[in-house]
């Protein structure tokens, strides 16, 4: 159901700003007609291309700010000079005081994840939040996390990241009992980190509503082995990164062997069809956006860089989770674990633990 759901968008967010935004809200509009947007930025800038896209001008309201968080801000300079007046702000904002389900931005990482946790604050039993994101594989998709949140996250906080995605893929997937793996360098138990090994354990003892499937490695991600993989922020970023480099590679080979010969054009006409497919497949932007988990409150992190289908891609994701009320349902999967060995207070923001580092650009 997406009857009656509000979207903020930060509007002035990523590499192209407003008109990739407003270009992607353009399309989510036509996926999503009964989706309203709250679009938070400069109107000077907003409102000549709303008059190009008069779909989702129906459906949008501008909260004019001239502030706006660049993509090359530290999270400390965009809380300083963000705080409260940027768009990106505003926009996350609208969530806690329930004027949106969800915010969408496509702007600086470490900035949206710095104010995401000021203004939103973290799940009790839950002291990092993770960035997830679904990765297509052989079998269709997994939920890949954390993708460059936090940085060294202990063997309590992957048993944290662990539940979090299954309670995602539970809700995107529509399983009863996903199957979780942790990456590893191997699946012997002897192999890992002293935090991944602990981590095991702790799964493998507590009763949670998941398939344990204990360790999977590099491949096994675009295998589909499990329905979940859960890592820390910075292997996953590494293994996200190099993953889009490489479909990019195949595409480039595949175009130059294309145009190599005349019977390799010949026979691009007959198979054309074939590799229209795997452009599809291979193409970045349909798994464009990821989502902050362990958060009060959803925020979706579009890339920077992508276009107007990818950062529609991101607010199809904005849809799925808030329609599905994955806050409600993450909060009932933590109370699980709660005092199982997390140290966590049960308050939601905890002192103690060191502030997370965010890698994803």
């Amino acid at each position: 159901m997406t009857r009656g759901l509000t979207i903020a968008l930060d509007g002035m967010g990523g590499d192209h700003g407003p008109a990739t935004v407003i270009g992607g809200a353009e399309i989510a509009s036509i996926r999503h007609p009964d989706v309203r947007f709250l679009i938070y930025g400069n109107a000077a800038e907003i409102e000549p291309l709303l008059e190009k896209h008069p779909r989702v001008a129906s459906v949008s309201e501008i909260i004019h700010t001239d502030v706006a968080v660049s993509m090359n801000d530290k999270p400390s300079q965009a809380l300083r000079r963000g705080r409260k007046t940027s768009s990106m702000w505003l926009a996350i904002d609208a969530v806690k005081e329930g004027r949106a389900q969800v915010a969408v931005s496509a702007g600086n990482t470490g900035a949206l994840m710095a104010m995401s946790k000021v203004i939103l604050k973290t799940m009790p039993n839950v002291e990092r939040p993770a960035l997830a994101a679904l990765w297509p594989t052989a079998r269709g998709e997994s939920v890949v996390l954390d993708l460059g949140a936090t940085i060294g996250p202990d063997a309590a906080q992957l048993v944290q990241f662990a539940v979090m995605g299954e309670a995602f893929a539970r809700v995107i997937f529509n399983l009863e009992r996903p199957s979780v793996g942790l990456l590893n360098i191997g699946e012997e138990e002897v192999k890992g980190t002293e935090q991944v090994k602990d981590a095991a354990q702790m799964l493998r003892a507590a009763r949670l509503p998941m398939l344990f499937h204990g360790f999977v490695e590099g491949d096994d991600i675009a295998k589909g082995t499990v329905d979940v993989v859960v890592t820390d922020g910075y292997t996953g970023n590494i293994a996200l990164k190099t993953a889009e480099g490489t479909a990019r590679l195949i595409m480039d080979y595949l175009r130059a062997a294309i145009a190599g010969s005349l019977m390799a054009r010949i026979g691009y006409v007959f198979a054309q069809g074939a590799f229209r497919a795997l452009a599809k497949k291979l193409d970045p932007r349909a798994s464009n956006g990821a989502v902050f988990l362990g958060l009060n409150g959803l925020v979706v992190k579009s890339h920077g860089g992508t276009d107007a289908t990818g950062f529609a891609s991101a607010v199809d994701v904005a849809v799925d989770v808030a329609s599905a009320d994955l806050v409600s349902k993450i909060i009932a999967d933590l109370n699980l674990i709660a005092g199982f060995g997390t140290g966590a207070t049960g308050q939601g923001e905890h002192t103690k633990t060191p502030a997370s580092e965010a890698v994803l650009s």
